[in-house]
């Protein structure tokens, strides 16, 4: 779940709370915040509105308590403005006013590119609470976005209308705003609106102060007084999610937390057709406690499962027979499971402990029982192994949880080991089996790779890795492999968010050329090389499929696997897809496909109706991420 540096992700909003947590533990401990007014400036050099004057002013034109305000907006944003920007699940300003379009879902978690259902999927009234607050404002939709001020008395006019609609009029105590706060969360499950609320009441009592991102001041002081009318709840008339829902080994420690309900979709996989055959592995860029906070607002991303680093405890998020928006793929999506884990990709080593990954290796290991999942590293991925649904999104696709997620360690957790070492003749299968203590790489760190703030200039640092380099020739002064979608036309680089020029742990390749110390393997339509004396870093591999193309033209290679439009019924809109304009398998080359090849599907949650395709696509280890193939456009056989 890592960033994407051209422009506010999601992860963005994970970072915020994780960051406040010493400020909240101050106040909790009676620390004083007095207000200060702003000190930052606009562009003109002016001085910047002070927020503290806008929350106040918009609690009473709304007749809102002043605290709830500033507690739901804490809660929301951690009262950053970012004017005119959005989160990628589409909230605006210090109130987080939705308004997600179709371009937003197509390229954020969701991954829905090219579904034919996209205008539906955004059209969820929870993920346009800006409209609202525009219509009870009077204000315009652009003035809500780019004017905090006017942001914030859109989100006092939202409370107002909840609080009317729960209580039938407003009130001058907080405490019986706690049903209007619980809508505010626009969570469709009960534990989602509660959970909210609890924060938003925690955060009255203790209090909080920060510096915004622009130097805006802004305090909160606490109210230990205040008595939430928790009864409330109850008038919102929300599902309740029972506490069977938890998924998990009896041996784990899990509980359940709805993830927002526009985050996923409601689906009954596997009974409705719809195969369960992937576990992506995520870090979440922030706290445990932020992360699950995170998937609860909606319009953006949620996983089915976080995991703690302190001490492996679980909590669910979404039930496995329903898609979660997790990999920013549809079809990714609609085929696995995704597993967060708290933690920084940048600082991946400090954060993964042995407690996480002995709890997710038990988690992994329920579930491949369960759904039949195949258990090897075509099936167990990474977020930086899926593929892009569309050729302009591959390079912005994320890379966590990074080089320093030990792929060897957790797969012998689940009882999977590559064997001896070694390197196998032209033809043959590897898999790529670096010993992650002893396999040290240079890697180049920035401070937009890190978003907890500890690095302050790009900084070489070697440490160890689950990935080899791939160069050009067999030499260590050959250029690094450019990815096409990442470098085109030109040499990778060491960035430590650069997986174009990486092959890593537990991933299978077809070996194309050997000299001297060196391997060269098929990779991304290319023959890469890498350092591997006496093959210390691969082991031979037996028993998978090889695919190659079909004639001497290349095959085009594909991030989604959708029918034909002809092959959906009637009333359903088919969902488009077109070839990875920067990749092909040429006609000579070799990629290792784990399994037979599977049908193309599509979903449709508003009928739940599954459209299976009569074409099957062939999933290919194709570079560091994974790819499809229509199985008519090569041949299969056993390497």
């Amino acid at each position: 779940m890592t960033t994407r540096s051209d422009r506010r992700g999601y992860a963005s909003r994970l970072r915020r709370p994780a960051l406040l947590a010493a400020v909240a533990a101050l106040a909790a401990a009676g620390a004083t915040t007095v207000p200060v007014t702003a000190s930052a400036a606009d562009a003109s050099g002016r001085p910047a509105p002070s927020l503290e004057r806008a929350f106040t002013a918009a609690a009473d034109a709304y007749h809102v308590p002043r605290q709830v305000l500033l507690a739901v907006s804490y809660q929301e944003s951690a009262w950053d403005t970012h004017p005119g920007q959005h989160s990628t699940d589409g909230g605006y300003g210090p109130m987080h006013l939705t308004d997600v379009t179709p371009a937003m879902l197509a390229a954020g978690p969701a991954g829905a590119a090219g579904r034919g259902d996209l205008a539906q999927l955004a059209a969820d009234p929870a993920l346009h609470t800006l409209r609202a607050a525009a219509k009870l404002t009077g204000l315009s939709a652009e003035k809500l976005r780019t004017d905090p001020a006017a942001n914030i008395r859109g989100g006092a006019a939202l409370l107002a209308e909840y609080q009317r609609k729960t209580t039938g009029a407003t009130s001058t105590d907080p405490g019986n705003w706690y049903g209007a706060v619980a809508r505010y969360s626009q969570s469709s499950q009960r534990q989602g609106a509660a959970a909210f609320a609890d924060r938003v009441f925690a955060s009255i009592r203790k209090g909080a102060a920060r510096t915004t991102s622009d130097g805006r001041r802004v305090s909160l002081a606490a109210d230990s007084g205040v008595r939430p009318a928790t009864g409330q709840l109850a008038a919102l008339h929300l599902k309740s999610a029972a506490a069977t829902d938890v998924e998990c080994p009896p041996t784990l420690d899990c509980t359940f937390v709805p993830a927002a309900a526009s985050n996923g979709q409601v689906s009954n996989r596997p009974a409705n057709g719809i195969k369960i055959d992937t576990v992506v592995i995520h870090d979440t860029e922030s706290s445990y406690d932020a992360a699950i906070k995170t998937f609860q607002q909606a319009g953006g991303a949620a996983a089915h499962y976080v995991m703690r680093s302190a001490d492996g405890a679980v909590t669910q998020m979404v039930p496995t027979k329903d898609l979660a928006f997790h990999a920013g793929n549809y079809t990714a999506n609609m085929h696995s499971i995704g597993i967060e884990h708290e933690g920084w990709a940048a600082h991946g080593a400090t954060w993964y402990t042995e407690a996480q990954y002995e709890a997710t290796a038990e988690l992994v290991a329920y579930l491949a029982a369960r759904y039949d999942i195949p258990l090897d590293r075509e099936h167990i991925i990474g977020h930086d192994n899926v593929a892009g649904p569309k050729s302009s999104l591959v390079s912005g696709m994320h890379w966590d949880p990074g080089p320093s997620w030990d792929w060897n360690h957790f797969m012998h957790l689940l009882g999977v080991h590559t064997g001896p070492h070694g390197v196998g003749p032209v033809g043959s299968v590897v898999t790529i089996a670096p010993r992650f203590e002893d396999n040290l790489q240079t890697v180049q760190i920035c401070p937009a790779d890190d978003p907890t703030g500890a690095t302050t200039a790009c900084t070489e640092t070697q440490q160890p890795s689950n990935f080899v380099y791939l160069r050009t020739e067999p030499s260590d002064t050959a250029p690094l492999f450019g990815d096409q979608a990442v470098h085109p036309g030109a040499a990778g680089t060491d960035r430590i968010n650069d997986w174009g020029s990486t092959a890593a742990a537990g991933q299978q390749f077809v070996v194309a050329d050997r000299d001297g110390d060196w391997t060269a393997i098929w990779y991304s339509g290319a023959k890469v090389w890498f350092y591997n004396p006496h093959g210390c870093n691969t082991a031979p591999a037996h028993g998978v499929q090889v695919i190659t193309a079909v004639g001497t033209s290349p095959v085009a290679v594909y991030g989604s696997g959708y029918p034909d439009a002809a092959e959906y019924p009637s009333g359903l809109s088919p969902s488009t897809q077109a070839p990875l304009s920067m990749y092909t398998v040429p006609a000579g080359q070799a990629y290792v496909a784990t399994e037979p090849p599977s049908p193309t599907q599509d979903f449709f949650p508003s009928s739940g109706t599954v459209v299976t395709g009569a074409k099957s696509m062939y999933t290919i280890q194709y570079n560091h991420r994974v790819a499809l193939v229509y199985a008519g456009d090569v041949t299969a056989a056993a390497g």
